[in-house]
């Protein structure tokens, strides 16, 4: 063999043996931190976790094979909350998960370089998160709840639904709701027009809301909103069994509240939400720098109607109501 074409026979050879070396190498597994606002056994914790991983999966990110996941649940406990955040931090993943403000206001105290993506916050720009929807700069990004102005339509079909409300309560934790200021200022804009005057009904822990709501519910005419925090969240069904105990109609952020026995709900799917988020992560992923990633505002409402709960009210559920509920629960 001339030496010409041994040179080339063996670099040939040589590329090809580089090439199928690279092939049988693993993927660069990347680390992705998950902070859940909820409990773990909350069957919304799971539905959740499974939208985002299914969305990942989708975008090829593959778990095993090329990331890696680390969760982590506060519960609603704020303590919790901070020990999880100082954790997955500690384990600098490439980007971070978060769901709910107390979660999000920890991991911000603990890092201002890992990238975080968070779900379901209400007031991003009012808590110091982000700079501003368009143009959020530093480390965070992410996916708001509802716009305040949701506090209005909220009072709005609440009234629509029964007609003898006059007073209305915001229902909210001060410590995972800071935000409630500005629903109350959305719904007061509204209310009067609707005969309706406003209260907050502020509760840290279960105990004080069975008092605030027994006191609230002594006079007549009364219905609440129920904001969306993780207190709220987590305390649905006894605050659902509070509502029918005092015979009082009551309007909730999300479905599940009212599959749960809820009279009315009004705002988004948090399981879409979650499914959407991934894309983000993906992009942070890919190299995306989440102060250029405009925080995302929700696309999509659905109006979902309890008639069962409703007749053990003695409402009637107007016919245009009906016509525009998105789900009848019968």
């Amino acid at each position: 063999m001339r030496r010409r074409e041994f040179i080339t026979s063996f670099a040939s050879a040589a590329i090809a043996w580089t090439l199928a070396a690279r092939a049988q190498q693993p993927e660069r597994i990347r680390r992705i931190g998950v902070l859940i606002g909820i409990a773990e056994t909350d069957p919304e914790s799971q539905l959740r976790i499974t939208a985002f991983r299914a969305a990942l999966r989708a975008l090829g990110w593959i778990e095993g094979r090329n990331i890696q996941i680390e969760y982590r649940w506060s519960g609603g406990d704020s303590k919790l909350a901070k020990a999880s955040a100082k954790e997955l931090v500690s384990l600098a993943p490439d980007v971070i998960l978060c769901h709910s403000t107390p979660a999000l206001e920890a991991l911000r105290r603990e890092t201002s370089t890992i990238p975080i993506v968070f779900t379901l916050v209400s007031d991003p720009v009012g808590g110091g998160f982000v700079a501003s929807l368009a143009q959020p700069g530093g480390n965070i990004t992410g996916f708001t709840t509802f716009d305040f102005s949701m506090g209005a339509k909220w009072v709005e079909i609440l009234k629509e639904l029964a007609p003898r409300v006059s007073r209305a309560a915001l229902v909210f934790s001060p410590e995972s709701a800071p935000f409630a200021a500005q629903y109350m200022r959305a719904g007061e804009g509204v209310a009067a027009s609707f005969g309706v005057k406003p209260f907050a009904l502020a509760a840290r822990d279960l105990a004080e809301l069975e008092r605030n709501v027994a006191a609230f519910a002594a006079d007549p005419n009364g219905g609440l909103i129920i904001l969306p925090d993780a207190f709220t969240a987590i305390h649905r069904v006894p605050i659902i069994e509070l509502a029918a105990r005092h015979r009082v109609p009551a309007i909730y952020p999300f479905r599940y509240f009212s599959a749960l026995g809820g009279l009315v709900s009004y705002g988004i799917d948090p399981i879409e939400v979650f499914g959407r988020s991934a894309s983000y992560v993906d992009r942070i992923l890919k190299g995306a720098k989440p102060g250029d990633l405009p925080v995302q505002l929700p696309i999509r409402f659905e109006l979902v109607i309890n008639l069962k709960t409703a007749r053990r009210l003695g409402l009637e559920v107007p016919p245009a109501l009906l016509t525009r509920a998105d789900e009848v629960m019968t």
